[in-house]
């Protein structure tokens, strides 16, 4: 069927706290090389990618069910295909979460996109432990694997892993990572969901430098699984402004890190499918 294609998503929360238009913002994620954005859709988002050729991959947050149709359908109006989906909240048990997820793919099979369920802090998917346990009941459910949107960093945290067990800790679900496709690489620690690319002067990190081996497996397993699939894989190299927690207020620019992290991702790929 072909090779796999990468797709580089910017997510419109890195510049959450620039001055600058929403034109202005999607006018720099395409002079900056990506291909598409990541957010909630709107009329004028919309707008905004179809003048700069801008995939859109949609973003929404919900934990009742009977919201799904309209949310789904927002993002579809948007041009979206693909969804990022933050489900409900951590204190949800695996049998209610199984319930939402069902729901949630039959609507979203109705309406025409395909959703995936971000592993994120305060969601069902918070832990590892939740994550699987919610998709060895959706598979005992449907027969189906769960579709993710897969951000590792949150589970490397909540573990306090080192990265010399990154990979042997994270990887543990091959099935699960090959049939995603939408990933958020945000590097990580053991004990900081972010950390900078950069010293401020261009100089990459230390911190930096002991994550790449871990994405480079990451991508190792996915394309083992999807080498001849003719697939896409959407990944936001994603960095979050100072409010939130994720960018402390001493890291360097976390657009200017953005744009480097999409092009050390961009090795890592051509390395990889040469």
């Amino acid at each position: 069927m072909g090779k796999p294609i990468l797709r580089h998503i910017a997510n419109l929360w890195t510049l959450m706290e620039h001055p600058w238009s929403l034109d202005e913002k999607l006018r720099a994620f395409k002079e900056a090389g990506f291909d598409g954005v990541c957010w909630g859709g709107s009329p004028e988002l919309h707008a905004g990618c179809e003048k700069y050729g801008l995939i859109f991959v949609g973003g929404m947050a919900s934990g009742n069910g009977a919201d799904f149709s309209r949310l789904l359908q927002e993002q579809k109006d948007c041009g979206a295909i693909h969804v990022n989906v933050q489900l409900s909240a951590d204190e949800l048990l695996t049998p209610e979460a199984l319930k939402l997820a069902l729901a949630l793919n039959r609507e979203a099979r109705r309406i025409g996109v395909v959703p995936g369920i971000e592993t994120h802090r305060g969601t069902c998917t918070e832990t590892p432990e939740k994550t699987y346990a919610l998709c060895d009941a959706y598979q005992k459910a449907t027969g189906e694997l769960l579709p993710l949107s897969i951000d590792f960093s949150h589970f490397a945290v909540v573990k306090h892993l080192v990265p010399e067990n990154y990979a042997a800790r994270l990887l543990v679900r091959p099935d699960l990572i090959r049939h995603a496709q939408q990933f958020h690489f945000r590097p990580f620690n053991g004990h900081h969901v972010q950390i900078p690319i950069t010293d401020g002067k261009g100089n990459l990190t230390r911190e930096f430098n002991e994550w790449l081996p871990f994405a480079e497996a990451l991508l190792k397993c996915w394309l083992d699984g999807n080498r001849h699939t003719g697939r896409e894989i959407f990944i936001c190299p994603e960095l979050g402004p100072v409010a939130g927690g994720y960018c402390l207020s001493t890291f360097p620019s976390n657009w200017e890190d953005k744009k480097l992290l999409r092009v050390e991702i961009g090795k890592l790929w051509r390395k990889l499918t040469a």
